[in-house]
């Protein structure tokens, strides 16, 4: 199986590029990995194309699974998020 090409997904916040970049071969990803520091707001802009996609985030802390290694506390933190919409640019 060959392996998806990974994206760069570039963080807006207020209309403007930050400087934080996530990498994945899917949008979801990306901003699964944006919800994990905490971002609520998330627009990534795809890097290369004119397009926004735009997600609403959030962590929740949740019971590990009962098989965890001694070294996993028994809260962990879990991002959720939900796409709203793409913008184009």
């Amino acid at each position: 199986m060959a392996e998806k090409a990974k994206k760069n997904f570039v963080l807006m916040e207020n209309g403007q590029d930050t400087t934080i970049v996530f990498s994945n071969a899917q949008p979801r990803g990306a901003a699964l990995k944006a919800a994990n520091r905490g971002f609520t707001d998330i627009r990534l802009r795809e890097r290369g194309t004119k397009r926004v996609h735009v997600f609403e985030g959030k962590r929740l802390q949740v019971t590990a699974p009962t098989a965890r290694p001694k070294w996993l506390p028994a809260k962990v933190w879990k991002a959720v998020v939900k796409k709203t919409g793409i913008e184009h640019l």
